[in-house]
């Protein structure tokens, strides 16, 4: 049975009408309201309308000792009284013994065997405090599973990190229902993550359970959107990073066979999620290509080697390449002319700024296999620097800019920049060629060279 708790109507007026819009939107899964061991508060949840009232009321002697201060027999007759209330409404029944991993062992079985004899349908094992481990709880709620002929709950809050885990170890130990959150969200730290206690359930143990496992990754991203509560990158089943791959043999592997670096008995398509083949300095050729080729792009060997390099020197600044920045990277370096039929190769470009220096740039490039060096100014480190690689040109190639545009491809001061430049040449044709860097003078001189070589290459090509 698929159950959504709804709220405690009884707290407010708005929470009882959230709750009666629940009740009343025809789910399939039966909706829960909360109450105390007070028929106020049942019949709250009644008015409001849930298949369902769960029933609570704190056990351990340090909760009733600082919020109910009651004594153990008022606090069974008071139970008792509530649920027998909820029962003769025609509603299903659960009840929760608060922080029962701190109450006694007696008390515990006593409280649960009284509302038990009264028509109580489910009872909750709380860990309200998340101090329980999963061996001990395995046992714990053994025992209880065993005492009692009602289903056997469980509710476990993230305090040490072992929410999923001790409710998996519950299952084990014969509980049939548990209680989760989307996103693991709740009090302190948190309760049981949905995503995770199900996958669990429905990969390692071969459970069955109502969710609709592929819309886990879309319903947690609802809930980090309204609630905004970011998903670590790293979260399980729905984190960006959880069916990601970077290191190289990882990269590799999971091309060849997902299942060498991924679970097997869980994949992306299971959960709604995708895998991806992340970029960055521990990438290897393989699979730099494999993203090239599904994007569009067969890249000749020294050109994949060239793309390479340039994503493991973003990569080595702490940059994560994204898609537009490979496809700019990609289309920069697949656009330059063949090195074999480049009549200028740059070799070293150095610029110099500063509110009292005019601008200078120094570019080195192998002109027509002879090297050569040419400082000029410009109102500014690009202008300088496309300056000197028009001065390297011979005398008799007349070559001048006509268009130039820069664009960022991703956000931040560290962004990968794309220069498309357009050159022309003294019969009017034209070329364009571009380059992307983070380095906006490198990547417009790159760029500038790319579309001078294409030019040459094209009056060669005509003579």
């Amino acid at each position: 049975m698929s159950v959504i708790e709804a709220g405690f109507p009884v707290s407010s007026k708005g929470e009882f009408e959230s709750v009666r819009q629940i009740a009343r939107a025809g789910l399939s899964a039966q909706v829960c309201g909360l109450s105390r061991i007070v028929k106020k508060d049942a019949q709250a949840c009644i008015d409001a309308e849930v298949g369902l009232v769960h029933v609570f009321t704190p056990t351990s002697d340090i909760q009733i000792a600082h919020t109910i201060k009651k004594s153990h027999d008022e606090i069974v007759a008071e139970a008792v009284e509530t649920v027998e209330f909820v029962k003769e409404s025609g509603r299903t029944c659960l009840f929760s013994a608060m922080d029962a991993t701190r109450t006694s062992p007696e008390f515990l079985k006593r409280i649960f065997k009284a509302v038990e004899a009264v028509g109580c349908d489910i009872i909750n094992i709380p860990d309200t405090v998340g101090v329980a481990v999963p061996s001990t709880f395995y046992g714990f709620v053994k025992e209880i599973c065993d005492h009692v002929d009602m289903v056997v709950d469980v509710h476990c809050h993230n305090d040490f990190g072992l929410a999923v885990a001790n409710s998996l170890a519950a299952v084990e130990a014969g509980a049939r229902e548990v209680q989760v959150c989307v996103n693991g969200l709740g009090e302190r730290a948190g309760n049981a993550n949905l995503a995770e206690t199900v996958m669990g359930l429905h990969a390692i143990y071969g459970a069955k359970t109502s969710i609709k496992t592929q819309y886990l990754v879309e319903t947690s991203k609802l809930v980090e959107r309204l609630t905004e509560v970011r998903i670590p990158i790293t979260a399980p089943i729905v984190g960006e990073n959880a069916f990601s791959h970077e290191s190289g043999i990882h990269s590799h592997g999971v091309i060849e066979d997902s299942k060498t670096f991924e679970p097997g008995i869980m994949t992306p398509e299971m959960v709604g999620h995708k895998r991806r083949i992340v970029l960055g300095k521990h990438t290897g050729r393989h699979a730099v290509k494999k993203v090239l080729e599904e994007a569009g792009y067969k890249p000749a060997e020294d050109q994949l080697q060239d793309i390479l390099d340039r994503i493991k020197d973003l990569g080595d600044k702490g940059k994560q390449i994204t898609d537009a920045d490979l496809q700019a990277i990609a289309e920069a370096v697949m656009g330059e002319v063949a090195k074999g039929s480049q009549a200028m190769v740059l070799k070293e470009v150095s610029v110099m700024t500063g509110n009292i220096i005019t601008p200078t740039a120094t570019v080195k490039a192998l002109v027509r296999g002879k090297e050569k060096v040419l400082a000029n100014t410009g109102v500014g480190p690009v202008d300088a620097a496309v300056n000197a690689v028009q001065g390297l040109l011979d005398s008799d190639t007349s070559i001048h800019l006509s268009d130039f545009r820069i664009e960022a491809i991703s956000g931040g001061s560290d962004a990968l920049a794309e220069v498309i430049i357009g050159v022309e040449d003294d019969r009017g044709r034209k070329v364009s060629a571009r380059s992307a860097r983070e380095d906006i003078v490198m990547a417009s001189v790159e760029a500038l060279v790319s579309a001078i070589n294409r030019l040459i290459l094209l009056e060669e090509s005509r003579r």
